[in-house]
């Protein structure tokens, strides 16, 4: 194995050997949590090498299997792949912290089994980050919704199971039905599916069948949640919090909305994109999910189907982004995977900690809140910060990042719809932590009257709670300290060094 492979087939194994070590000290559960944390934080520290690699100009690549001419298993290192792997390395033992606190508090079955799966998918996201080619990423891509999906149904209520098959049936039947046929088809038309900047499709192709092959990789693409794909993430809400974190924050829809940039980028290429009329459609079609996702949020009185619907809306900022077909939308949305991530599961964070704490999931039960889990409040009105794009939090910059982009792109449409759309997120969001530290004279005085107010409610269990802190610290460390997102986005456009 040379030197330049070790790096990237650790950071892939790494998470198997601790989903293996889980499985095995399964009967220990606090030694089973320290393996989670102690190989989070390993491979947190091997991204880390890899990122000074690739600052340095190595060229890190590493290849496993040739399937046949053109169709390999095979991984490289470049800046987007870098950008989605540092994300997730560093939010695994975070979220694994504060799964300790929410698995306990809430007395949770097959815990084993959730902390191996969980192990599993980042495996798969490593993969995934690191692929090479349109191959390698679409069997990791599959992997990944397989080994999720355990997650998702882990309750084992018939709730549960209803929202898995929702889960599985619309993510696996969008990979074959449109992902698949795409990338075969591109393979016979180019003969490769290796990555490359500028895309791989020979010149002569044009015409419908390039907006065909388009609209195929966009769809099969499930993951993005882009409507009318979108119904899956909403019914995987039946999931504990700490999975909502993992598909909202880790793994999940942020390996969709990296993947789809993936294709526009060294697939199809963003001049080629530019040339393809069916790209404004998807951007008023991501642009109109944007406003849509937003307003159903406001509906939801649920707060963790409020987040779901606001992960949507953030989402097609992302695909909004890409479909802009500039380096600079491209930059704003790789940007927006990084700050996302944080303010989002920050967010669902804070939901299942006032769910363990207080047994409440409707925002309605939620005035008053704040005077009994002031720090849950606060990490969550700092998340919605993030999410809004207001300093101080990282948000605020990929937010003007994408803003920028559809000045510079002349969307001017585009441009109004991320205004409105903050407007809406401040409506949805800003709401819940703000009646929960002021509800209000007449709520106080009906509250004393019922003797509601001697109910004791303290914050969530000691784990749970210092990631919480973590995460919401960490969104205000990105609004100061943007460099490593930025750098990586805008690396995306230095071509890397082939082996």
């Amino acid at each position: 194995m040379s030197s330049e492979s070790m790096l990237i087939n650790f950071a892939i194994a790494l998470p198997l050997l601790a989903a293996l070590l889980i499985s095995v000290t399964g009967r220990f559960p606090n030694l089973r949590e320290a393996v989670s944390i102690v190989i989070g934080l390993v491979l947190l520290a091997t991204n880390i090498a890899i990122y000074k690699q690739w600052q340095g100009g190595v060229a890190l690549h590493g290849h496993w299997l040739d399937i046949l001419p053109g169709l390999s298993l095979s991984f490289r290192v470049e800046a987007l792949g870098l950008l989605f792997a540092l994300v997730a390395s560093s939010l695994w033992p975070v979220t694994v912290l504060y799964a300790i606190g929410y698995m306990r508090g809430h007395d949770e079955k097959n815990q084993t089994r959730f902390y191996a799966c969980f192990a599993i998918a980042i495996s798969a996201v490593m993969a995934i980050a690191y692929a090479d080619n349109l191959f390698a990423l679409f069997v990791f891509y599959e992997v990944l919704s397989l080994c999720t999906y355990p997650l998702v149904t882990h309750a084992g209520t018939e709730k549960a199971k209803q929202g898995g098959r929702v889960y599985l049936s619309i993510l696996m039947g969008t990979s074959i039905a449109f992902f698949l046929p795409a990338m075969i088809f591109t393979w016979v038309i180019s003969g490769t599916l290796e990555f490359r900047l500028g895309g791989i499709l020979p010149d002569e192709f044009s015409g419908p069948l390039l907006s065909i092959l388009l609209a195929f990789f966009v769809f099969g693409v499930a993951k993005a949640a882009m409507m009318p794909f979108h119904r899956w993430l909403p019914a995987a809400m039946v999931a504990p919090t700490p999975v909502s974190a993992l598909l909202h924050a880790v793994a999940v829809v942020k390996a969709g909305v990296f993947s789809l940039l993936k294709i526009l980028i060294f697939v199809i290429g963003l001049d080629r994109l530019q040339e393809i009329p069916l790209t404004d459609y998807l951007l008023y079609l991501a642009g109109a999910g944007v406003l849509l996702a937003s307003l159903v949020a406001m509906r939801q009185d649920n707060l963790k189907a409020r987040l779901a619907y606001s992960t949507v809306s953030q989402l097609g900022y992302i695909s909004m982004g890409a479909f802009l077909a500039t380096q600079s939308g491209v930059i704003g949305s790789a940007t927006h995977i990084a700050m996302h991530a944080v303010g989002k599961i920050t967010l669902f964070f804070c939901a299942g900690a006032i769910l363990v704490a207080s047994h409440k999931s409707e925002i309605s039960q939620m005035r008053g809140l704040g005077r009994q889990m002031p720090i849950t409040m606060v990490a969550f009105f700092i998340g919605a910060l993030s999410i809004i794009g207001l300093p101080p939090t990282g948000g605020t910059w990929s937010k003007w990042l994408l803003l920028s982009a559809t000045m510079d792109a002349g969307q001017w449409a585009m441009m109004v719809i991320l205004l409105v759309s903050s407007l809406l997120n401040i409506a949805y969001l800003l709401p819940i932590p703000l009646r929960a530290f002021f509800p209000g004279e007449k709520f106080l005085k009906e509250q004393s009257k019922s003797g509601t107010a001697a109910v004791a409610i303290k914050e969530a269990p000691l784990p749970a709670l210092l990631a919480i802190i973590i995460t919401s610290l960490a969104c205000i460390a990105l609004f100061f300290w943007p460099d490593i997102p930025y750098e990586l986005a805008t690396g995306i456009f230095n071509e890397v060094p082939m082996p």
